[in-house]
């Protein structure tokens, strides 16, 4: 995917109303990562800068490119409201009415939504793991005890026949 993102902000070099970068999340960009969410790597982000996107399309050229061509251009925010429709004008508006200290706990409750929904998938996920965990030991439990019940001692047997032969003497 490297070459193709390379080859994409190539495309948006200069362009004074776009933005096609990347940034080391293991280096100097750590903690504008961790700012903006990114949880895995390779991850692509859109939009306004303050409300960053998770983008879920191909990873080929073309796809990113497509996409780009039809996304990455100015959208409704604080700072251009003129592209806004009523219903988000409001919401803006509703925002910068807050206080600071009211602002920041709407934020504040947001984000911990966002972390409990974190927290609920990996126990989730921690849940899923023991019970693969403790049907994969049953299974083999089940598979063993086949085995040693004389599984392979019949086979062989069957196999020692003579091929057409009867059961009868």
């Amino acid at each position: 995917m490297k070459p193709d993102w390379d080859k994409l902000m190539g495309e948006y070099a200069g362009s004074a109303t776009q933005l096609v970068a990347d940034v080391d999340c293991t280096a100097d960009g750590k903690s504008l990562c961790e700012t903006v969410g990114v949880r895995g790597y390779p991850s692509i982000k859109w939009g306004d800068p303050s409300d960053l996107q998770d983008y879920q399309g191909g990873r080929d050229f073309d796809a990113l490119k497509n996409f780009a061509d039809e996304n990455l251009k100015p959208i409704c925010s604080p700072k251009n409201l003129d592209l806004c429709d009523d219903e988000k004008k409001a919401q803006i508006t509703k925002y910068q009415d807050m206080s600071d200290e009211e602002l920041a706990a709407a934020i504040s409750s947001e984000e911990k939504k966002l972390d409990d929904a974190e927290a609920e998938f990996k126990a989730g996920v921690e849940k899923l793991q023991e019970s693969y965990s403790a049907l994969s030991t049953e299974k083999d439990e089940k598979i063993a005890a086949v085995k040693n019940s004389g599984l392979g001692l019949m086979k062989a047997v069957k196999n020692s026949k003579p091929a057409g032969g009867s059961d009868e003497l």
